[in-house]
């Protein structure tokens, strides 16, 4: 039977998009730097010549969401910042092009997230706009696991007088393993939530469970070596 030219060619599209992702969190597991600043520099040229692509634009600003997160784990800051700055530009884009895509939303209210932990003095500017974007997200998808860790991570960095606090975090990192209980990531910062609680025990197993499903994430392994077992 002869498959459509346009469904082989959604699907290679489709196929191509998920490596190229997977990529992306390899890099990040292994805090590659480099290769995160060059799929930037890549992208920031396809999104250039498609200006009114939303594709192109999310494409950007996921990029740029994995550098703010990379280089902020290697504490540039003030590289975090112009990352996740210049992410929130291309989101912002994507999400004026099809305002009606839940996982738009979410990595403008995570890029957005990303300035406090970079630069806690903009919190009071970039704390709503988190908020706001991560809360349309849900209200677009509720079953967006991702969407509640970003979510939980832009608490966690909020001050509670801003709306945040690690309390808050906690909830919404719990919800998130409802609805993906595999996810690496939540298990994570559920353990670096906890920890910040003085729960450490909890903590340390929450991020041992982190290392299980991921293995190859640096920064897993940092944070488990610095929560004490009590």
């Amino acid at each position: 039977m002869n498959v459509p030219t346009s469904i082989l060619a959604f699907a290679l599209a489709v196929a191509a998009a998920s490596q190229q992702a997977d990529r992306l969190e390899e890099a990040r597991n292994r805090q590659d730097r480099r290769y995160l600043e060059q799929t930037v520099r890549d992208r920031q040229s396809a999104a250039g010549r498609s200006p009114g692509d939303a594709t192109a634009q999310y494409r950007l600003a996921e990029a740029q969401s994995y550098l703010a997160e990379v280089t902020l784990e290697l504490k540039d800051k003030d590289a975090a910042k112009n990352a996740a700055e210049e992410g929130i530009r291309a989101a912002e884009s994507a999400v004026r092009l099809q305002p009606k895509v839940a996982e738009y939303y979410r990595i403008l209210g995570t890029l957005c997230g990303q300035v406090i932990p970079a630069h806690v003095l903009l919190g009071l500017k970039y704390g709503s706009c988190a908020r706001s974007a991560i809360d349309r997200a849900i209200e677009l998808d509720p079953k967006s696991s991702r969407a509640y860790l970003s979510r939980g991570i832009g608490n966690y960095y909020l001050p509670s007088g801003l709306g945040g606090g690690v309390e808050l975090a906690v909830q919404d990192f719990e919800k998130a393993l409802q609805l993906d209980p595999q996810s690496a990531d939540t298990h994570l910062w559920l353990g670096i939530a906890l920890r910040k609680l003085h729960r450490n025990p909890e903590a340390r197993k929450e991020i041992a469970k982190s290392i299980e499903l991921n293995p190859s994430r640096i920064w897993a392994r940092e944070q488990l070596e610095k929560t004490p077992e009590q």
